[in-house]
């Protein structure tokens, strides 16, 4: 394997960058856009302020024990009472509550939920664990997640959190809780509805608003969620975890989008309507989906960096704009999956494009590992070894290409068979001869021996973009989670058969282990790359001098790159490497040198057809 960039990729590539820096500068907000933007940023900023800061703006306004004299008739505590109703209002009764637990399960998923806030407590799914753990994958729990409406009230700016109120829950069934936050009058309250389906990573949630049109401020026309996570560690590798985690976002009428996972990174969506906002992990991933949409003014998503933390991946937030008209009743309806990166789990759910948070790549790559890689893994899957379905793989992808593999070595079997007459051409050329002409005679020659130099070219042209869709597929394939093979207990991440620690400098370029499938890698596209070249001819070898040394310095590239990596990457390279020996002798052994010479002396005695623009020239 060898990776070449030419003048063509780093011209494209400042090409790209400069359409888009004009596409950035035209998409520019203006600034009266930018100012109202931020009068709604401030909106918020003041509802978190307010909503943590309400206890002591209560007992600021309350004179203590001391200060109240001891003919005053109403004692302290009473006072303070009043005035928390009064900041309360029809509030007052849920400030205050006993915590309860529920539960809801399917085959999938068990969710705990609470009463306080009415929200989901912790996600647990079922058909997976945590590395080297045995109990059930969570996702997340109360000390790694929150989620709560922020209800602007009362016309006065003041700003409540649901989920510092206790509900009540009037409703509770095999797969259906209703959570509702009553207030001091009957008829007002919030209903949270959740119902879990069988044998699915759904959860439907809905919230119904009963006669809240006065309590909302007037000039309120939406009401954000606010959902924040810290992603919790579930791999043996935190770093590749760290390196992939994300939040992802849909637009209603556009493909996904997603947030550069290596930096701190904040965004405001203003463009349209959101569809979904997704916390995607290396191969789980929480999705909130709106049944309509969610609105874009105002709603923010932010990821932040945990580089020193070897617990938690990253914290993710999301601020969501909820539509609200103050109508007597209102519902907004949304779905929560709580589920694994699986590529045919996520295209049931076709009208979401959740499938497309997985890196199956761009264009051609995409086509490769959705219409060969992926069926072919659950065509497999659970009959054998992931070890031995990626041999597989690689044999069925070999037989695709063999007709093409068997072209190139025939050209290049006569390029070499060709050695007497490109002497020849040498010879009467010599080092000071002219280029040119000499490069004409040797064309000559190989149209006229019926060989084609650029077969070569053709085999790897087609070869490229299938490594580099595995490349980008396979160590984000869940199906390879976990998945042992040989000394490999997890192919989805690196094999270790030494463990040797930080070493300053060792560390930042290989790692702090050996991974013996990155070894094999490499050994075998050593061998392979010393193959090619020895299978060359004389011509070629003269043409590309320079290569040389790239082409053997590459294999050390990826053995630094791959120690990190994927086994089952590894693996795969290492099998592809040595399936190609074998076709490659297999022709060798019948095909002889001595047969493709005979052919080649017949062809250089045939006379040589001009086309019809040659004899005009």
């Amino acid at each position: 394997m060898s990776i070449k960039v030419d003048r063509n990729s780093i011209i494209g590539t400042v090409l790209i960058a400069i359409i888009l820096g004009v596409w950035v500068y035209m998409t520019t907000p203006s600034s009266e856009e930018l100012a109202r933007q931020k009068r709604i940023r401030d909106s918020l900023a003041l509802a978190e302020n307010t909503s943590l800061k309400n206890t002591e703006q209560i007992s600021s306004v309350i004179p203590s024990k001391d200060s109240i004299s001891v003919t005053n008739k109403v004692p302290a505590d009473s006072l303070l009472q009043i005035q928390k109703q009064n900041f309360y209002k029809d509030f007052y009764p849920v400030i205050k509550g006993e915590e309860k637990l529920y539960t809801l399960e399917n085959n999938k998923l068990k969710i705990t939920f609470t009463n306080k806030g009415g929200k989901i407590k912790q996600v647990e799914l079922k058909e997976y664990r945590r590395y080297g753990k045995q109990e059930h994958l969570q996702l997340f729990d109360t000390d790694s997640t929150t989620y709560s409406l922020i209800l602007d009230v009362y016309e006065k700016n003041r700003m409540f959190y649901t989920d510092s109120f206790y509900f009540d829950a009037p409703v509770v069934e095999k797969n259906k809780i209703v959570f509702r936050l009553n207030t001091s009058k009957n008829n007002k309250y919030i209903n949270f509805i959740y119902q879990l389906k069988d044998n699915d990573y759904i959860l439907k949630f809905d919230i119904e608003f009963h006669n809240f049109n006065d309590i909302i401020s007037s000039n309120t026309d939406e009401i954000f969620l606010k959902w924040k996570c810290l992603m919790p560690s579930q791999e043996k590798h935190i770093i590749k975890e760290k390196e992939v985690a994300t939040i992802y976002y849909k637009y209603t009428e556009e493909s996904p989008d997603y947030l550069n996972p290596r930096s701190d990174e904040e965004k405001t969506i203003n463009e349209m309507p959101i569809k979904w906002i997704c916390f995607k992990q290396q191969f789980f991933n929480s999705t909130i989906i709106a049944d309509k949409e969610f609105m874009k003014d105002g709603s923010t998503i932010k990821l932040r960096q945990k580089e020193e933390d070897t617990a938690i991946v990253k914290a993710v937030e999301a601020e969501i704009g909820i539509p609200y008209s103050h109508q007597e009743n209102e519902v907004f309806g949304m779905n929560f999956y709580f589920g694994p990166n699986h590529y045919n789990t996520l295209k049931r759910y076709e009208d979401w494009e959740l499938e497309k948070i997985i890196p199956t790549g761009w264009w051609i790559f995409r086509y490769i590992n959705t219409g060969l890689v992926i069926p072919i893994f659950n065509w497999l899957k659970g009959t054998l070894n992931f070890g031995i379905i990626l041999i597989i793989l690689n044999i069925i992808i070999k037989i695709i290409l063999f007709p093409i593999f068997y072209k190139n070595y025939m050209s290049g079997a006569k390029m070499r068979a060709l050695k007497p007459e490109m002497d020849k051409i040498n010879e009467k050329y010599g080092p000071n001869g002219d280029p040119l002409k000499k490069q004409q005679e040797i064309m000559a020659l190989y149209q006229r021996a019926k060989v084609n130099p650029m077969m070569g070219c053709l085999l790897l042209l087609i070869q490229f973009p299938i490594l580099i869709a595995l490349f980008n597929f396979v160590p984000a394939a869940i199906e390879l989670r976990q998945e042992a093979f040989l000394w490999a207990d997890d192919l989805a991440t690196y094999d270790s058969i030494w463990d040797f620690g930080k070493i300053p400098i060792i560390y930042s370029i290989y790692g702090d282990h050996v991974s013996l499938f990155a070894l094999l890698m490499f050994a075998s596209t050593l061998l392979y790359t010393w193959l090619n070249s020895e299978m060359l001819s004389p011509q070629q070898n003269q043409q590309v001098p320079g290569m040389k040394f790239m082409m053997y310095f590459m294999p050390v590239i990826f053995l630094a790159v791959m120690n990190n990596y994927s086994a089952g990457l590894s693996w795969y390279y290492f099998t592809a490497n040595i399936l190609t020996f074998g076709q490659t002798y297999l022709i060798k052994a019948i095909i002889k040198d001595e047969k493709i010479r005979k052919e080649i002396e017949e062809n250089l005695k045939k006379p040589v057809k001009v086309s019809g623009f040659q004899k005009r020239l």
